[in-house]
């Protein structure tokens, strides 16, 4: 994971995720992460195997795993 934090306060995560091939995998994966509390973005690009994750403040990678398992995909890792 690469976080950053902007000047607004949020800071931007992104994730290496293995088994996403279209457009319904990246929204399946979206749809889990966006329910952790505190995320207010999740942008998922299946070619590139990467979400990139908007958050008031830095997202526990547990859950971020927890959610992107329960989307049936495994995060690989930090990019």
């Amino acid at each position: 994971m690469t976080a950053q934090t902007d000047t607004t306060g949020s800071v931007t995560a992104v994730y290496k995720v293995s088994g996403m091939s279209c457009g319904h995998c990246e929204g399946a994966v979206s749809g889990e992460i966006s329910q952790i509390p505190g995320v207010s973005s999740v942008t998922a690009v299946a070619s590139a195997g990467e979400v990139t994750v908007v958050s008031a403040t830095p997202l526990d990678d547990e859950a971020v795993r927890a959610a992107v398992d329960e989307a049936g995909f495994e995060l690989a890792g930090k990019a």
